[in-house]
């Protein structure tokens, strides 16, 4: 119960975190000329950081908070655009997206630390967007803006706390607040749709909950529906301006978990196409076509080859020597991992070892994950039959550092 408890709370928070990155690129052309968010710079740093160029992004966002030194747009992008650059590193990108999926291959603490620098950094950014929202709403207590940014900074903030600091009460207490600023949003601009993201996404993850749990949670009044909070979430992918990509990310996302898997995939292929050197969007949309193919394979064997042949192109294009041109530092190690597991998935078990050996032989992968990476090879190595080299890979586990369980995992491979 406590395990499939926190696949909930850490949906929430990725969720949550999330909403910094899905402003839709067209802002510029609906916000009063007055707003940061209409201002050409803020625009570029949307796009930056939506190809996940975090250097570019950074500059923009500095640009906005040093000619509109009153508004909260200035250091609460800059800490987004810090938080979403943290949590992209392979060591700590992977065990989150593996939690969320309920998998056990990163089970235990993660040893992928971060510097009490970038901690610190984060803090400060957040707290002057904070006051800078504070600020405007004591002059005008109606100004929808700054109450729907001072919501937005304790998300941001409950986010940090959840995947980066693991502090998942101090994650929740903050998502909490988040949500009843963007709800006073709704209530002086119903109209305001971007402020729904966080009120469907709450609908959705308490209506998702075991029957013990929601029992609990609808006597202390807080009650949730899944079909509700899809609802919403779909209505902010139409109709939001700040936040419709990300409501299309968390639509892909929600989903694939009700095994809806056409409107995933034309969600991801979406975003894909309009952000091609965005490699997790490519990911998703992969992950979604291979898990239609496996359901396909029951009555159209035709069709499901055909998306099987799609997902496995679209992780090929991600590794060509053209594709890390266009989009150089891309994290292979991370793209190997997804795609062994998608192979795995799909019964391809010693082509999937050699995508997990590709993951552990990058040169600046953690450590951490190259253990996994031989782990999971060995795994692979064994449900293909290859006994012998699947030996040999479960003994350099044990050899590396005892990361996520991985020296039991391998010990009980060897038995």
């Amino acid at each position: 119960m406590k395990h499939r408890t926190s696949q909930f709370v850490f949906l929430a928070i990725l969720a949550t975190l999330l909403v910094s990155h899905g402003q839709n690129r067209t802002i510029a052309q609906t916000d009063k000329s007055a707003s940061p968010l209409s201002d050409e710079a803020f625009v570029k740093g949307m796009e930056a950081s939506q190809d996940l160029d975090f250097v570019e992004a950074h500059r923009q966002f500095e640009d906005i908070k040093r000619r509109f030194p009153d508004h909260p747009a200035g250091p609460y992008y800059l800490a987004s655009t810090l938080w979403f650059q943290t949590l992209t590193r392979p060591g700590l990108l992977l065990p989150l997206l593996f939690k969320l999926l309920g998998s056990e291959t990163f089970s235990g603490d993660n040893p992928e630390k971060v510097d009490a620098q970038t901690v610190q950094q984060f803090r400060d950014l957040i707290r002057q967007a904070s006051v800078l929202a504070e600020a405007q709403l004591k002059r005008d207590p109606r100004n929808v803006e700054a109450l729907y940014f001072l919501g937005a900074a304790h998300g941001l903030s409950a986010a940090f706390k959840g995947t980066i600091e693991n502090g998942l009460v101090g994650a929740m207490r903050d998502g909490s607040t988040a949500e009843d600023k963007e709800r006073e949003v709704i209530r002086l601009d119903p109209n305001f749709h971007d402020a729904e993201l966080t009120i469907g996404l709450h609908d959705y993850t308490v209506g998702s909950l075991p029957l013990p749990i929601k029992i609990a949670a609808a006597i202390a009044n807080v009650r949730g529906s899944k079909k509700r909070g899809l609802a919403t979430l779909e209505r902010v992918a139409r109709e939001g301006r700040l936040e419709r990509n990300i409501a299309r990310l968390m639509l892909v996302v929600l989903y694939l978990r009700e095994k809806q898997y056409e409107p995933a995939i034309s969600q991801a292929q979406e975003l894909s196409h309009a952000y091609p050197r965005n490699y997790l969007f490519k990911l998703l949309e992969a992950d979604a076509t291979l898990k239609q193919a496996i359901v396909l394979r029951q009555t159209n064997p035709s069709a499901a080859a055909s998306s099987e042949r799609a997902a496995f192109d679209i992780c090929d294009s991600l590794s060509t020597k053209e594709a890390n041109r266009l989009a150089p530092g891309r994290p292979l190690e991370l793209i190997h991992f997804v795609y062994g597991e998608i192979l795995l998935a799909a019964g391809k078990a010693e082509t999937a070892a050699t995508q997990f050996l590709l993951a552990a032989a990058v040169g600046r992968a953690e450590q951490a994950i190259v253990t996994i990476a031989h782990l999971r090879s060995a795994q692979a190595l064994d449900l293909a039959g290859k006994r012998r080299e699947a030996l040999a890979e479960y003994k350099i586990v044990l050899e590396r550092p005892n990361v996520y369980e991985s020296h039991a995992k391998a010990e009980r491979g060897l038995r």
